[in-house]
């Protein structure tokens, strides 16, 4: 049961919540915290399929790689925020007149329901051939490849930090092979920034590289995410 608990009038109010009968303490503190996450409550009021919507738009905001006309690469697509963040800024829907409309592919292992202005796929991202099923819907080159996919966690911090920067190095791979000079390359990693390997490639390969804690990334979150812009071709 949640209970709203005041000290200075309604500004103040929080949700507390009790831990029920077969509940672990673990899950009641989730619950907790999403019940009283200011961006789990902004998602709901703008329309956003999750609070992860608020990453990409800070990360945009800051870099302006989302441009209308683009074509995005969407890979862990699912829930889909993202992807509606990308098609609203690209102008997929065609809804600012005058401006080029761009287009969203989004990728994702589980079934992602309809997002305007976006196609989704349900594809492994790691199974023999998925690049080339990728390059195919594409049908040409790409502006940004943006991933936030994360593998399940194995509560060991090393194992997990190795599995992300692989799903990491395979994004960068597929980035490598569709971008047009001068895309932008985005992904999740987790603190400490990409790997010393993959950071090299990656200076390399873009202008610039930044390593990146959005506000909307929570404080005790471990996530960070890299912006490598210019992509030199």
């Amino acid at each position: 049961m949640a209970k709203k608990t005041s000290g200075r009038g309604e500004r103040d109010l929080k949700v507390r919540v009790k831990t029920a009968r077969g509940r672990r303490s673990s899950s009641t503190r989730w619950l907790e915290r999403q019940l009283n996450d200011p961006y789990v409550r902004r998602a709901k009021v703008d329309g956003y399929r999750g609070r992860a919507a608020y990453k990409i738009l800070e990360l945009d905001d800051k870099y302006r790689f989302l441009l209308p006309g683009a074509l995005v690469v969407d890979l862990g697509s699912a829930p889909g925020g993202w992807s509606q963040v990308a098609a609203r800024r690209i102008n997929a829907l065609g809804e600012r007149p005058g401006k080029a409309e761009g287009r969203v592919l989004g990728v994702d292992l589980q079934e992602v329901e309809p997002i305007p202005g976006s196609e989704q796929h349900q594809l492994d991202f790691l199974e023999e051939g998925a690049d080339e099923k990728i390059k195919d819907w594409l049908g040409g080159k790409a502006n940004v490849v943006m991933s936030d996919m994360a593998a399940s966690s194995s509560g060991h911090k090393q194992t997990d930090h190795l599995r992300i920067i692989a799903l990491c190095e395979a994004a960068a791979e597929l980035a490598f092979d569709v971008l047009e000079e001068g895309g932008t390359f985005v992904a999740k990693v987790l603190a400490g920034g990409a790997e010393e390997s993959l950071q090299a490639v990656l200076k390399r390969r873009f202008k610039k590289v930044a390593n990146v804690k959005p506000p909307a990334s929570r404080a005790d979150s471990s996530e960070k995410f890299v912006v490598a812009t210019g992509f030199r071709g």
